[in-house]
């Protein structure tokens, strides 16, 4: 499996205010701590690990990506500025579309999903 390299798209880091340069930095770092671990784990295990590795990653940024979306309509109710929950949810769905297109990775990715879903039991179609 080729190495990964994620990014912030411009159209995110564009959409933050002009005090957002700490929100910037904080995407920066947390991208690249991302991509560092993912990296590692596809230098130094096997496809299959490499995959289950990758999902582990997708799962997480689904969550977040929730949890994000969730702040931004707490955040309206209370008539406050939902523009940096706004801001990590779109990075989250980008690094998940980032993920998926991966040169092969997105076959490898629904693999896993799959064996997963089988292995807890569930099977699809019943």
């Amino acid at each position: 499996m080729d190495e990964l390299s994620l990014t912030i798209p411009d159209a995110i880091v564009e959409s933050l205010p002009a005090d957002g340069d700490d929100a910037a930095r904080d995407m920066e770092r947390a991208v690249e701590g991302w991509e560092r671990r993912l990296n590692r784990v596809i230098a130094e295990e096997d496809d299959e690990a490499a995959a289950s590795a990758v999902v582990d990653a997708l799962e997480r940024f689904e969550n977040r990506w929730e949890q994000y979306d969730d702040f931004v309509a707490e955040l309206r109710a209370w008539g406050q500025s939902p523009i940096y929950a706004m801001a990590w949810r779109d990075l989250m769905g980008a690094l998940m579309r980032q993920l998926y297109d991966h040169e092969g990775l997105g076959e490898r990715i629904d693999r896993e999903r799959h064996a997963r879903l089988v292995s807890d039991g569930i099977r699809p179609g019943r």
